[in-house]
């Protein structure tokens, strides 16, 4: 191990006498796997979804039925997740698993719209929470100015990219803590929850109360309310992104879903119940900021605790976001599908510091000309896009390569169930949102001429390699032959050689 301690330097390998390599390092154990898992999850979903859930289903006991339905098809697709980054434990999640599977233009285009929308404006959405909850209480009677929680949002963006630039350990630290602390603070807010219960206070939740519905939804209603939920519950799949740092993958990945998965449904469900011991559905469709709402009714004098604890959650789903996202791009510059500088990893502290850039960019620019609440139907429909390909892609697998060395192998009716509702939530949404679902559609389509421009085309001029590419190494092409990771069969390490004293390795 160079520089001995794990903070400096990574794993180095390579032939006697030959060059040295560094690997990105392995740190991530089991209860930074779940703190990933739980913290990506948990950010502002399930302070901002309840509205929008119970808003189209029209009733409080439909509403908490979606949220249990929620979990539980996120359940299923952490299952057939589990078995895909056992099966293809490469880091990448989704991409490399399209990639391997189906093709360079498919596994292109899901990083495309994930680069260019997905993430950036999760990350914009958590952070924006994040300033609002800090801020509301110097502004108690009105909503923040919309300076302060841009400047706000872009120092605490700015703030954990350096975190994760300048060490792995410091960001699973941040992601364990704070994992911890937003559990906490739902906690608090569930025991509030029951102690209202115990009172008597469970007038909406009486069966009587809870099936009276203000409207009827429609299934194209309850297709918009799981959309809602699921923009709650995405993350579910983000270990997946971080695979090749997995302290034993093939192990810990499936135990650290099998873990999260079921805890968050349970402190979704029970949350969202507590918020309906205080709040009638009235209050809740016309609060801004659900959590804050519930404080101020029930905890009096230790309302602050709320923005406070909401704010807290939210710098970790920040976090969460950062470290994943990040990977994803390295991942995409490695089978060259994005420029090679992205490739590219510190040489003391192993981390990818140009892809955290990108992300920790892109990011910046959507708070500043994107309509960052308006573009959430946007991810939500293209996430769940994603999942599907991905889970078809599963069963694609066990046809094209049925001896492949599977260590979890799933019942097909887990991926054939969660199919099933992924079809009807496509479906139903572009009958009930047409324009947003096209949108969607257009956003994902526009990577075509971008792959054939930039990856397919083989023999570009120079400057064009040279201004797309970077420097790839010693006459590299700047795109690699797709499959060139699949022939690695997923075992490869991130290798890179030392290049004197460069701070940044280049990929080989």
């Amino acid at each position: 191990m160079a520089g001995g301690d794990g903070e400096r330097g990574g794993e180095q390998r390579g032939a006697p006498g030959g060059p040295a390599r560094v690997a990105l390092k392995k740190e991530i154990g089991l209860v930074s796997a779940c703190a990933i898992i739980i913290g990506n999850i948990i950010g502002s979903g399930i302070f901002i979804s309840p509205k929008g859930v119970l808003e189209h289903t029209g009733s409080v006991g439909l509403a908490l039925i979606i949220w249990v339905l929620g979990g539980g098809i996120a359940a299923l697709g952490s299952l057939c997740y589990a078995e895909l980054g056992v099966t293809i434990p490469k880091s990448g999640g989704d991409y490399s698993y399209v990639t391997e599977i189906f093709g360079g233009l498919a596994g292109f285009l899901l990083l495309w719209s994930a680069v260019l929308i997905m993430y950036p404006t999760s990350l914009a959405v958590i952070a924006l929470t994040f300033s609002n909850y800090v801020l509301q209480p110097v502004f108690p009677n009105c909503i923040p100015p919309y300076n302060a929680s841009r400047i706000l949002s872009m120092v605490c963006l700015l703030l954990l990219t350096w975190v994760n630039g300048s060490s792995v350990r410091w960001a699973t630290r941040i992601q364990d803590i704070f994992t911890a602390g937003k559990l906490l603070a739902l906690a608090l807010i569930i025991t509030v929850g029951f102690i209202q219960i115990f009172k008597g206070n469970y007038e909406e939740l009486a069966p009587s109360n809870a099936f009276n519905f203000w409207m009827t939804p429609s299934v194209g209603h309850l297709a918009l309310a799981f959309l809602q939920g699921s923009f709650a519950f995405s993350g579910w799949n983000f270990l997946n992104y971080v695979t090749e740092e997995l302290v034993d993958p093939r192990r810990n990945l499936p135990r650290a879903i099998f873990i999260s998965i079921p805890l968050v449904t349970f402190v979704y469900t029970f949350t969202n119940i507590a918020y309906f011991t205080a709040m009638s559905p009235q209050e809740l469709l016309s609060s801004n900021a659900v959590a804050v709402t519930f404080g101020e009714k029930l905890l009096g004098y230790f309302s602050w605790v709320m923005p406070v604890s909401v704010a807290l959650s939210t710098f970790g789903g920040i976090n969460g976001y950062l470290f994943t996202s990040s990977r994803l791009c390295f991942s995409g510059a490695r089978e060259g599908h994005l420029p090679s500088l992205l490739a590219m990893i510190h040489v003391e502290h192993c981390t990818p510091i140009p892809a955290l850039l990108v992300c920790c960019l892109a990011t910046l620019i959507i708070m500043l000309v994107g309509d960052t609440y308006t573009l959430i139907n946007y991810v939500s429909f293209i996430n769940y896009l994603c999942y599907g390909v991905t889970i078809i892609g599963l069963i694609v697998l066990r046809w094209k390569k049925p001896k492949i060395f599977r260590p979890i192998k799933v019942n097909l009716l887990v991926p054939a169930t969660y199919l099933v509702f992924w079809a009807f939530l496509l479906i139903f949404s572009l009958y009930s949102e047409p324009v947003v679902c096209g949108v969607g559609l257009i956003i994902i389509l526009t990577g075509v001429p971008v792959f054939f421009l930039g990856v397919y085309w083989r023999n570009k001029p120079k400057c064009v390699n040279r201004l797309i590419g970077g420097s790839r190494g010693r006459g590299r092409p700047a795109s690699r032959p797709l499959g060139a990771a699949a022939e690695r069969d997923g075992r490869e390490e991130v290798t890179e050689h030392l290049r004197g004293s460069s701070c940044f390795l280049f990929t080989c």
